[in-house]
């Protein structure tokens, strides 16, 4: 196997070299060339136990007499993040996705494959979110992922910041389409000619629709997997509404959704807020959304959005009804729309992971305990693996998501540390002295910490300890947030806090030339090679308790702060 991986490394670098060296190549493609190479760089090393090293570095080794084969072999392989979060955050990133077997890279640039260790946070996510809409009465259903050209015309304004990345069909087998079909970047243009047929009347309405799918934005960014990708999944909801004030509830109580995604689930605090005018969605009268920190880079990243739509698209649409209250005159639908996304798993992942690798939050863990049977000989194998089965078996039947893991052919300590890259949120130990006392050892996996649980009352005992768990890791993200929160009047204080990977809250006017001016002066190189300057996060719906003071943040700028806006750098 070694040797086949060492084929493709070498291929893969040529490719490396030959991309850096023509000019012609895109920076895109250069990056997916790279992430490749270190994939299977990662790959040799985990089946090698060693680094790669290139023909022209190794050394020849002497042969050696072959060592008397032992009766058992234990399968050892190096496992571990080998870079630091705080050394190197982008390769610390790319280790853990694939070692905890999050995703898998894919042959087309972009893209990416969900493995069930990840897609199984979105079921949990998915599981959350439905539920909470659907008691607010949303109902879910599918449209088609295609969308014509006169479609996406009607709405020019809406798509002018997806045109670059909307991806066309031209071609069905070795024949030219007569009319190029788009793939849905967003479904506002599938969805709103139904909205049109199906409402006639007053009584038509509100609608609250809900999918859960797919999109595709052809990014020429640097893809990441999770934060920035070509095709992603998510939900999206899209109502209409008989008039505006039910509508703009409606905005508020699924911000509320998102922030309980991002709170009581993926145990990540949220500032909600409303997008500024220079960052709010397109067509749209107004947007909140839901912002999270990442302390190893300073950048904040955009949880979800919900936008209320007004009356713009149902005029461009003419979602309109015969108003009983206007003697029958046509009026038009007020709507919205909102958004959460599968980046809300790289949030995670960046916000909790450690040096060791993946940390899962409980409440959307895959597996939440795994059971590891340790210290055992042939004499008594049998006894302990049956307490260790029973175990794992009361603790799935009170609704923990337990696994055990018995396997021979790797030793304790091997299991210790795949676990803990995978970030199962308690380990537990059983040994022939934890069942002479009638208990288990577990390990906490965000803290190290050890403890005995009894096995008697086993289930209520972890069930309370994947809730502390659980705020244990919120109020550590809170307190680096807050940490990294700071308030100020002054532009130069503001680029120093900036610098030191802080989120700011200071005075804005809201014009998006003033915004334009001081993401300008606030731009430099952050330490990830790119050109970055800090734009509003959100305008935060709680402000703060000083008095907001008469001036913008930006010196030459002559207009009244507004509010207290959230500056950041940021995905």
């Amino acid at each position: 196997m070694s040797d086949e991986i060492v084929k493709q490394i070498e291929e893969q670098g040529a490719e490396v070299r030959r991309l850096k060296g023509d000019k012609a190549s895109t920076d895109n493609a250069k990056t997916e060339a790279i992430q490749k190479l270190l994939a299977l760089k990662l790959a040799y090393k985990e089946a090698t136990g060693q680094d790669y090293a290139a023909p022209n570095a190794r050394q020849a080794k002497p042969k050696q007499a072959p060592k008397p084969q032992k009766p058992e072999v234990k399968k050892h392989t190096l496992l571990g993040v080998g870079t630091k979060k705080d050394d190197n955050y982008s390769e610390w990133y790319s280790e853990v996705i694939t070692k905890a077997e999050m995703i898998e890279y894919y042959d087309v640039s972009g893209c990416y494959v969900l493995r069930p260790w990840s897609y199984a946070v979105w079921e949990s996510i998915q599981e959350f979110f439905d539920s909470g809409i659907k008691k607010l009465g949303v109902k879910n259903c599918y449209f088609p992922m295609f969308v014509s050209n006169a479609a996406l015309e009607r709405e020019k304004t809406h798509i002018a910041d997806f045109a670059p990345e909307v991806a066309w069909v031209t071609r069905a087998g070795n024949s030219d389409m007569a009319e190029p079909i788009a793939i849905r970047p967003t479904s506002e243009t599938v969805m709103y000619p139904s909205y049109k047929k199906w409402v006639q009347s007053h009584r038509d309405l509100p609608i609250k629709l809900n999918q859960w799918c797919n999109v595709v934005r052809w990014e020429f960014k640097h893809p990441t997997p999770f934060l920035r990708t070509r095709e992603f999944l998510w939900q999206e909801g899209h109502t209409a509404y008989a008039n505006p004030a039910d509508a703009e509830k409606e905005v508020f109580q699924i911000l509320d959704l998102y922030a309980g995604v991002y709170n009581d689930l993926l145990a990540i605090p949220v500032v909600k807020g409303r997008k500024s005018e220079k960052e709010k969605f397109a067509g749209g009268d107004f947007t909140t959304t839901v912002e999270a920190y990442v302390a190893c880079n300073g950048r904040g990243i955009q949880g979800a959005t919900s936008h209320h739509l007004g009356q713009n698209f149902s005029k461009m649409f003419d979602i309109s009804y015969e108003d009983p209250s206007k003697d029958g005159e046509r009026a038009y639908a007020w709507q919205n729309s909102w958004g959460l996304s599968t980046r809300s798993i790289g949030a995670m992942i960046m916000v909790h992971g450690d040096d060791k690798g993946l940390v899962l939050p409980p409440r959307v863990a895959a597996v939440q305990v795994i059971v590891v049977p340790v210290g055992f000989k042939t004499e008594n194998k049998d006894s302990l693996f049956d307490a260790v089965d029973k175990v794992t078996k009361e603790l799935v039947a009170g609704g923990v998501k337990a696994e055990h893991d018995l396997r021979e052919n790797y030793n304790a300590g091997w299991k210790f540390n795949h676990w803990e890259l995978k970030g199962v949120p308690i380990r537990f130990e059983v040994g022939p002295n934890d069942l002479a006392k009638k208990q288990v050892t577990a390990v906490i996996r965000h803290n190290g910490e050890k403890k005995q649980v009894s096995m008697d009352g086993i289930v209520a005992s972890v069930k309370t300890l994947l809730d502390e768990i659980h705020t244990q890791m919120y109020n550590k993200a809170l307190a680096q947030r807050d940490a990294h929160l700071k308030t100020t009047t002054d532009i130069e204080e503001f680029k120093k806090h900036l610098d030191e990977k802080c989120i700011i809250l200071s005075p804005f006017c809201g014009l998006p030339e003033c915004e334009e001016k001081i993401k300008n002066a606030s731009t430099r190189e952050d330490g990830e090679g790119a050109q970055m300057g800090a734009k509003t996060l959100c305008i935060p719906l709680e402000q703060p308790k000083q008095a907001l003071p008469s001036k913008c943040l930006f010196p030459s700028c002559t207009e009244k702060a507004k509010a207290f806006a959230l500056f950041g750098r940021s995905y």
